[in-house]
């Protein structure tokens, strides 16, 4: 290989590793094919899921005593009634009948595809389809507060 390819390799890695993506890639080879939601999590970064989020508040606000918006206010989302974060946010029917708490699995599945878990729901977002990027959002979630049980 040659110099410039190595110095080129080596700044490419190094930008990489600068955006967390060289992280990403490294839990990925640790946890191999198929990992368990629980090794996800147990590898989760909650400080890339802050970031994830982003695409989240676009509809949701996260913080202490913030309104909802287009979908509730998320803080303490984890381990919540399902449609029962927010007292003042109006949920649709299909969330209010399907019944269950925000566990680790019930927020996995609802990320990967929330109109398959909830059909009928007023959420128009296809799901996010990598793996580690819900757990990293799920571990963000909890960092946010968890519901009291």
């Amino acid at each position: 290989m040659s110099a410039r390819r190595v110095t080129l390799a080596a700044a490419t890695l190094a930008l990489l590793a600068a955006c967390g993506d060289g992280d990403v890639a490294a839990r990925r080879r640790a946890l191999g094919a198929n990992p368990t939601l629980a090794a996800r999590l147990a590898a989760a970064d909650a400080g890339r899921g802050a970031r994830l989020f982003g695409q989240c508040a676009a509809c949701h606000t996260i913080g202490a005593g913030a309104g909802d918006r287009n979908g509730p206010n998320l803080r303490g989302v984890m381990g919540a009634p399902v449609a029962g974060v927010s007292p003042r946010f109006g949920y649709t029917a299909a969330l209010r009948g399907h019944g269950g708490r925000w566990t680790d699995a019930a927020m996995d599945a609802w990320l990967a595809d929330p109109a398959a878990v909830a059909p009928g729901t007023a959420m128009r977002f296809a799901g996010v389809r990598d793996p580690l990027d819900r757990a990293d959002l799920i571990a963000y979630l909890h960092r946010q507060g968890d519901a009291a049980r």
